[in-house]
């Protein structure tokens, strides 16, 4: 029986124990009866802990695969289990799903999910949202937008690539940017992670390696582990992502791709700076590397417009930018987009041709009216009004807990959120334990990193979705939790 440990993998080694057992039980490789090594001699083996081989087997034995008999060791009873089974007259077999389940899929966290969900529960304060305002689109003018779009439209179904006029009105809205494309140079999607879904089942095969920043959003470098990719993160300070040896790294690694977060990355606002986006496209050039530019949040600077995009510069055809209207429009009406080189765009319309029976027409349509109308830039600038309030609102109640308990943030020039640091020896998850018991929620920061090994002392606070009532009242519930946990300064 051969065990081999994936030391840079994320799933936990007894887990990978687990999974290459059971695989072996149920391709028939390992037999009834077969006698496993002892946890001993298979921990020297593979280059383990005892304690963790042991933890493997009886995670195995509680599933009813193997069996521990006094004196022997742990032996494989799976075949046994039927062969009772059917003596004892039960003749109905279950299917083993768990057996059926690519490993791929047995570690998707959802650390993440669930605390993003705590979102929408009404007995929450919700700061662990990443989620629009609410208040700059009225219903009754989504619901005339909506009427508009009914009474315009001759069908009531959305091309693959996306809604035609929706595409041109796009093209107009980059144009404006300094972006330069074409109709057929966009793709229309539901929402981001759906197009890094289909980004990176084009652009991956199985160990591939992909560069991004060492923080980044769960719903990114979960997409590119599930398609099997590599992650290879790069630190990161105020300027975004740290370009100063990236080329060795580009050299040994050679990445299928880089990720960056250019505009108020999620989570920790840092914008890149104009030299760092230019070295980017410099080593893309050199080294004929795609960049995936993330984009979505470049609309909400509350101070000064922010530099020019990635794609914007870029006079060939290396960068495939990302854009999302999840910030900037109406909660629930998702649309996103690609804008990246024709034979990229030609594939995904044929890739959702595949996947998918239709894109969903109506916030296309909606979308599209208010693009045409010019109301989606006017409603902007009522989003940037609305959450540069909110930020400020948050920011008077972080500066008192600053005080009081030593937590160190600075201010975001735009975007949703608050990265914030803890003082020394608080852990984040602790505090989020003590904080959802006072009613409110937030994001810790190890769930930003795909190895969860750093961001302990940092929280995630997103300000564009609680209305300002909703802040004050969750800022003193995060205060109370804060003393809760520690003995404030100012005492």
């Amino acid at each position: 029986m051969k065990i081999t440990i994936h030391r840079n993998n994320s799933i936990p080694v007894y887990v990978q124990i687990c999974q290459q057992i059971r695989k072996g039980i149920f391709d028939g490789s390992l037999v009834d009866g077969f006698l496993l090594p002892s946890e001993r001699k298979l921990a020297a083996e593979i280059g383990v802990h005892r304690n963790t081989v042991t933890r493997a087997y009886m995670e195995l034995k509680s599933e009813g695969l193997i069996e521990a008999r006094q004196g022997q060791g742990y032996r494989i009873r799976y075949r046994s289990i039927f062969e009772e089974m059917e003596r004892s007259g039960q003749k109905k077999k279950a299917v083993h799903w768990e057996a059926l389940i690519e490993d791929r899929y047995e570690n998707i966290r959802s650390s993440f999910d669930e605390l993003y969900s705590l979102s929408y529960e009404e007995n929450l304060i919700p700061f662990g949202g990443g989620v629009a305002a609410r208040e700059p689109y009225p219903a009754e003018e989504i619901a005339e937008y909506f009427e508009k779009a009914l009474k315009g439209s001759t069908y009531f179904h959305s091309p693959y690539q996306g809604d035609p006029d929706l595409r041109r009105e796009i093209v107009k809205l980059l144009d404006a940017r300094g972006i330069r494309v074409r109709e057929g140079n966009i793709q229309i999607f539901s929402e981001a992670n759906q197009t890094m879904d289909f980004l990176n089942s084009l652009l991956l095969s199985p160990g591939d390696t992909v560069i991004t920043a060492d923080m980044l959003s769960a719903d990114v470098y979960r997409s590119i582990q599930l398609s099997g990719g590599r992650l290879v993160t790069v630190p990161m300070d105020e300027e975004g992502m740290v370009c100063d040896h990236l080329e060795a790294l580009i050299e040994r690694e050679r990445p299928k791709y880089i990720y960056v977060d250019s505009s108020f990355n999620n989570p920790t606002g840092a914008v890149l700076s104009t030299v760092r986006r230019q070295k980017l496209l410099e080593l893309s050039y050199r080294y004929r590397i795609p960049i995936i530019e993330e984009d979505e949040s470049s609309d909400l600077y509350y101070d000064a417009p922010i530099p020019p995009s990635i794609r914007s510069m870029d006079t060939g055809s290396n960068v495939i930018y990302l854009y999302s209207f999840s910030l900037t429009f109406r909660p629930g009406l998702g649309i996103s987009f690609v804008a990246a080189d024709h034979s990229i765009t030609e594939r995904l319309h044929n890739m959702v041709s595949v996947r998918l029976a239709a894109l969903d027409w109506t916030p296309q349509m909606i979308m599209r009216e208010y693009l045409r109308s010019g109301q989606y830039l006017r409603r902007l600038e009522d989003y940037r009004r609305v959450c540069r309030g909110k930020r400020d609102r948050m920011r008077e109640h972080l500066q008192r807990l600053a005080q009081r308990f030593g937590i160190e943030f600075s201010v975001p020039s735009g975007g949703v959120y608050f990265w914030v640091k803890l003082p020394a020896g608080l852990d984040a998850q602790q505090l989020l334990t003590a904080a959802q018991q006072q009613g409110v929620t937030f994001i810790p920061g190890h769930l930003f990193d795909p190895a969860h090994k750093t961001g302990r002392d940092h929280i995630r606070l997103n300000f564009s979705y609680p209305g300002p009532e909703q802040i004050d009242e969750g800022m003193q519930m995060l205060e109370r939790a804060f003393e809760q946990m520690l003995q404030p300064l100012d005492k």
